[in-house]
């Protein structure tokens, strides 16, 4: 039996594997590919290539690509939606830190010998 890493079914939960092609990403968005190749050039994106070079794209690729398709359904332009969704991004990490940092207390001093 393969190590537990290298098991095919393990891919059906991992929100990293890169499991769909351009097109049913883009059936699966109601978009065009061109709209996820533009993602890809303003890097909020970068899908995986296949062995033959074709765009591959995660479940966590595809919600980023579904909430920059909604930003840019309400009107806003897709320079600035991918603009948005990176700062939401980093937003939400610094408060994660944030919150990590306000549960584990201060930092114990160290005393150190003169």
């Amino acid at each position: 039996m393969p190590p537990a890493a290298s098991r095919p079914a393990d891919n059906l939960d991992d929100d990293d594997y890169p499991a769909y092609t351009m097109g049913r990403a883009a059936d699966m968005l109601g978009t065009t590919p061109a709209f996820l190749r533009t993602l890809g050039e303003h890097r909020l994106i970068t899908p995986l290539r296949s062995e033959g070079g074709h765009r591959r794209y995660s479940r966590y690729q595809l919600r980023i690509a579904a909430r920059a398709r909604e930003l840019v359904d309400q009107g806003t332009p897709i320079e600035a939606a991918c603009r948005i969704i990176v700062l939401e991004d980093q937003l939400e990490e610094a408060q994660r830190i944030n919150e990590q940092l306000r549960t584990q207390g201060p930092e114990p001093q160290s005393k150190t010998s003169a």
